[in-house]
């Protein structure tokens, strides 16, 4: 469940179950999440301060003051200052005694050893471990978001055959499908993967100048950013022209593995159990050594968050989970293939937020 709450109202009392003094946030998806700033990372700190008691405030230079103030909704105290202040003491004024805080996941290091040094008596940890949980959880208003963003890139990938033809590079194609994420309504395109013949066997090729020849398997791996901050993020897998007959073989078992992931989420399905049931499939076919990656990863304010769906993993799936369910089938040297929707876990089942065409598409 969620918890009644602001997110930074629910984050200060998980910050106080988890037994901590304070959560120290600087910018990214954390601050975000929490505050609604997406906040420019600098050299000088920006740190939104949680703590286990008392209100929240944000430390800010000076100079952000402005943009800081214009954020809509923002609801927190805002600490500003100087150019010549030290802003880890200013910090550690505020926040005497504490001895057990936690930094954002993805914390530049020359801040967290400033906040060691201004902070002699704290032992810091993870605010991933207190934040993850309530993230990787969607309320209905992040579900919608993340809806948009999955329509907006079907509309890409629906238009492919624009592009994708013999004679054009892979970095021609990918600058294309650039531009179009950007007109599907992205405020970013995030990457774009086009994989083509044996590129497509390397799960995180980005592009390169092969020309695409007539019979080439293309993977095409595609995601932005909208201007709310929610993610998209959707493989297909298109032949331009007659593909080899192994290809089409193996495509048809991974589409029977996909779908057979797709229509298995539901609350209390593990995420290691959700991983098996496309990797026997997969194997049992005879290619489970060229699945060599995890079933999903999550998305939301980040491309990759929590939860993770990878053999291993008893964490059971709950309502308002979003992730990817993207089994891959690569054969080194010749050509591979991937089929990657975004699923949302339902009160009683999964909902698909990419929509467009899994059979396999000759172009």
């Amino acid at each position: 469940m969620l918890g009644v709450g602001t997110p930074l109202q629910r984050a200060c009392a998980a910050t106080a179950a988890a037994g901590l003094d304070a959560l120290l946030i600087s910018p990214g998806a954390d601050l975000r999440y929490l505050t609604g700033y997406d906040a420019h990372p600098l050299e000088r700190l920006t740190c939104l301060v949680v703590p286990a008691t008392g209100e929240p405030f944000l430390v800010v230079p000076a100079l952000e003051r402005p943009a800081a103030e214009v954020v809509p909704g923002l609801d927190v105290e805002l600490v500003s200052y100087g150019e010549t202040d030290d802003a880890y003491a200013l910090v550690a004024e505020r926040l005497p005694g504490a001895t057990r805080v936690a930094v954002d996941n993805h914390m530049w290091a020359e801040k967290l050893l400033a906040f060691r040094r201004a902070l002699p008596g704290a032992d810091p940890s993870l605010a991933g471990e207190v934040l993850a949980d309530l993230r990787m959880r969607k309320s209905p208003d992040e579900v919608e978001s993340l809806r948009r963003a999955g329509a907006a890139i079907d509309e890409v990938h629906r238009r492919m055959g624009e592009w994708l033809r013999p004679g054009r590079t892979e970095r021609e194609v990918a600058a294309d499908i650039a531009d179009a994420i950007v007109a599907a309504g992205h405020a970013t395109a995030e990457f774009v993967i086009v994989g083509s013949g044996p590129n497509g066997a390397s799960p995180h090729h980005d592009v390169s100048d092969r020309t695409i020849e007539p019979g080439d398997p293309v993977v095409v791996d595609i995601g932005g950013r909208m201007a709310d901050g929610y993610c998209s993020d959707c493989t297909r897998t298109y032949a331009v022209g007659e593909p080899p007959a192994e290809f089409a073989a193996y495509y048809d078992v991974l589409l029977r593995a996909q779908r057979a992931q797709t229509e298995a989420v539901r609350p209390g399905v593990t995420a290691h159990d959700l991983d098996a049931i496309g990797r026997d499939i997969i194997t049992e076919a005879g290619y489970g050594e060229y699945f060599i990656h995890r079933t999903g990863h999550g998305i939301g304010l980040e491309v990759h968050e929590e939860p993770y769906i990878v053999a291993g993993s008893d964490r059971p799936l709950e309502p308002g989970m979003a992730f990817s369910v993207e089994p891959g089938i690569y054969l080194p040297g010749r050509h591979g293939a991937r089929i990657e929707d975004i699923v949302v876990c339902t009160e009683d089942g999964g909902e698909r937020l990419n929509l467009a065409d899994r059979d396999l598409v000759i172009l």
